[in-house]
């Protein structure tokens, strides 16, 4: 953090300093080495647009989702409430967060049990971002590039949140084709539900291949993906065909700072 010039909520507070918002990083963005990545890549973005934000460091804890879709709710209040009282604490307002998952969990079910704020997808965020003119981007080196967007769940089907990533990618100088299941038709990369924690029941075919397999239909250079556990999905799915040397899996917040050369 100290290298992206990241300051903690409780560092803003001492200085008695305000954010703009929020950057509620999350499991996977704070621990696995693949998506913390996309939390650096999006800090990035956030200090290149002179977007004034915090963490809240090791008093971040888990939102609960995972523990909620695997059937204990009982944990998931006593996470949701422990994080409650450290962001009211903090008097935070506004959300963002890189995981659809989170962004779920603190947007619909934190209100029930009394926190409430406006929590904003990051691709959300970049949308607006790029519309206000915060930030610009090039193109970087996707010219002639072709882009399929896999819609995570917990962003599309269960908050209508479409456009907004496309939007974005098509700042990109690149051709952004669909896959035959999108949008409302989407299929889920298999990780959520807290499957992601735990080995697959038996059957044919693995739900990640599945996916992958519709993405592998439309010959695409890139599959941008807007979910950490989406894109560990679908790069296992894309080792799984031996593909990773052809086709690339990033999010797209990494798509938008390597275009604007950060």
């Amino acid at each position: 953090m100290e290298s992206l010039q990241i300051k903690t909520m409780a560092e803003m507070m001492a200085a008695s300093e305000e954010p703009e918002v929020l950057f509620w990083v999350g499991c996977m963005g704070s621990f696995d080495d693949r998506a913390k990545k996309i939390t650096k890549a999006f800090a990035k973005i956030l200090n290149k647009a002179n977007v004034k934000f915090a963490v809240l460091g090791a008093e971040e804890s888990c939102t609960g989702d995972p523990a909620k879709r695997a059937g204990n709710e009982f944990l998931f209040q006593m996470q949701a409430f422990a994080n409650i009282q450290v962001l009211d604490g903090y008097n935070v307002k506004r959300i963002v967060t890189a995981c659809p998952h989170c962004f779920n969990t603190l947007k619909n079910e934190y209100p029930e049990l009394g926190g409430n704020y406006e929590v904003i997808h990051h691709t959300q965020f970049l949308q607006s971002l790029l519309n206000e003119g915060r930030i610009t981007v090039e193109g970087g080196t996707f010219k002639g590039k072709k882009i399929t967007f896999h819609d995570p769940c917990y962003l599309g089907r269960a908050n209508g949140v479409y456009e907004a990533p496309r939007e974005v990618l098509s700042k990109l100088d690149s051709e952004l084709t669909e896959m035959k299941r999108c949008k409302q038709s989407g299929l889920c990369c298999g990780a959520g539900g807290a499957q992601m924690f735990k080995e697959a029941e038996k059957g044919n075919k693995e739900v990640n291949i599945e996916r992958t397999e519709d993405a592998l239909e439309v010959k695409p250079d890139i599959i941008a993906v807007g979910c950490p556990f989406c894109n560990t999905m679908m790069t296992d799915g894309v080792k799984h065909f031996n593909k990773e040397n052809e086709i690339e899996v990033k999010d797209i917040a990494e798509l938008i700072a390597e275009a604007a050369d950060l």
